[in-house]
C-alpha cells in the first residue's frame, strides 16, 4: 500500500516547495491537487459536499504551476492532478502541460480527470454543462494522440484538430497515466475505454466489489487510488484488501507549521 496526500494549495497555505519536501521526506508517495480556475460570484451551483463553499476554493493556485515547483525539489514524489477540470481546459495547452511536467519529473506525472460540477464556471469557459462529458472524452482522447503521435490529428463532434506536432513528448510509455475520478456510470465507462486509473472516494458503496467489477470490465489490473481516506488503520486495511493500491489523506489548506503537524501525524498513521 502507498500513500499521498490530495490537497488544494493556495497564496495563504503552505508553500509548494515546502510542502513537496516535507512530503517526500516523510515518505509519502503521491501528491494530488486540485484545480478551479476561478469561483464565478452566482452561487447557483450548489457545493456538493453541502453548506457554503470553502474559502480554499476561490484561492487555489494553477495545479501545474505548483506540481512543476515540486519537480524541482523532489525525486520520488509522484506528481498528479486530482482532478483536473478537462471541460474547461484546451486539450493542446492540457498535452503541453502535462508532457512538459513529465519531462522535467523524469517521467512522474500522472493526469486525473473529470468533468467538475460548478455549471457557472463551465459555462465562463465556453462550456455548455449538458454536454461536457461527451467533451471531457474527447479532449482527452485528443490528448492521449498529442502524446503518443508524431503528427496528431483529431477529428470529433466537439474536438476537431488538423494535424499538428507537439513537442515535448512525455517521458513515460506510452503516456502518463490518465486517472478517472468518480463513480458514476458514465466515469466507469470512461475508467474501462480509456482510464489507466481509477480515483474513487473512500466512502464509495461496495468498493471492494466495484474494485473487482472495474478491472473485469476494463480487462486490465487497472491501479485504484481512494480519495479521502479516514485516519483509521481499520479502514485502511480494508482498502488494501480490496486491492486499492494508494490512499491518499486529505490534507486540510493551512499555514506551514500547522500543515507539517499534520504530515507528521498522516505518516505515523501510514506506517502502522
Amino acid at each position: 500500500m502507498k500513500f499521498g496526500v490530495s490537497t488544494f494549495v493556495t497564496d495563504e497555505s503552505i508553500r509548494p516547495v515546502d510542502l513537496a519536501t516535507a512530503l517526500e521526506e516523510r515518505g509519502f508517495d503521491a501528491l494530488f491537487l486540485a484545480e478551479h480556475s476561478h469561483i464565478p460570484a452566482s452561487r447557483e451551483s450548489p457545493y456538493p459536499e453541502g453548506g457554503e463553499l470553502p474559502r480554499k476554493y476561490y484561492r487555489t493556485l494553477d495545479p501545474f504551476v505548483v506540481l512543476s515547483a515540486a519537480a524541482a525539489v523532489t525525486r520520488r514524489l509522484v506528481l498528479a492532478t486530482g482532478i483536473a477540470l478537462i471541460p474547461q481546459r484546451d486539450p493542446i495547452h492540457t498535452a503541453k502541460e502535462v508532457s512538459s511536467l513529465d519531462l522535467i519529473s523524469d517521467g512522474r506525472a500522472i493526469l486525473g480527470v473529470g468533468g467538475g460540477w460548478n455549471k457557472e464556471e463551465m459555462r465562463n469557459h465556453g462550456t455548455d454543462p449538458a454536454t461536457r462529458g461527451a467533451l471531457l472524452d474527447e479532449r482527452v482522447l485528443a490528448i492521449r494522440r498529442i502524446w503518443t503521435e508524431e503528427l496528431a490529428e483529431f477529428h470529433g463532434e466537439h474536438v476537431d484538430l488538423d494535424p499538428i506536432h507537439q513537442w515535448p513528448k512525455p517521458v513515460q510509455t506510452p503516456h502518463p497515466p490518465i486517472y478517472v475520478g468518480g463513480e458514476s456510470r458514465a466515469a466507469l465507462r470512461r475508467l474501462a475505454e480509456y482510464g489507466d486509473g481509477w480515483l474513487p472516494r473512500a466512502n464509495t458503496p461496495r468498493l471492494a466489489a466495484r474494485v473487482t467489477e472495474v478491472r473485469a470490465k476494463a480487462g486490465r489490473d487497472l491501479p485504484v487510488t481512494v480519495f479521502g481516506t479516514p485516519d483509521d488503520p481499520a479502514t485502511i486495511s480494508e482498502l488494501a484488501e480490496a486491492g486499492v493500491g494508494r490512499c491518499l489523506f486529505d490534507l486540510e489548506t493551512a499555514g506551514r507549521d500547522e500543515t507539517l503537524r499534520r504530515l507528521d501525524a498522516l505518516a505515523s498513521l501510514a506506517s502502522t
